[in-house]
C-alpha cells in the first residue's frame, strides 16, 4: 500500500473507531474526497507555481473541472 492509501485507511479507521454504533451519516465518501481534494490541489498547484493549465495536466482532469474545484474548497 502506498503512502497516500495507508494516511486515508489510519483516517478512515480513526474515523470509525470515533463513531462507533454511532454511525448514521450517509456522507463518507463525499466527507473522504472533499479532505484529499483540497491538499492535493493547493501543493499541485504550489508546485507549479500557479500555472493552472499545468496544475490540471498533471492532475489528469480537464481545466474547467480544476476551476469548479477550485472554487468547491475556496481555493
Amino acid at each position: 500500500m502506498n503512502g497516500i492509501a495507508t494516511l486515508i485507511e489510519k483516517m478512515v479507521k480513526e474515523y470509525f473507531n470515533t463513531q462507533g454504533d454511532n454511525i448514521t451519516d450517509s456522507s463518507l465518501y463525499n466527507t473522504v474526497l472533499h479532505e484529499v481534494e483540497r491538499p492535493l490541489f493547493q501543493q499541485t498547484l504550489h508546485a507549479v507555481k500557479g500555472n493552472k493549465a499545468k496544475a490540471a495536466r498533471i492532475l489528469g482532469i480537464n481545466r474547467n473541472t480544476l476551476h469548479k474545484k477550485l472554487n468547491e474548497h475556496g481555493l
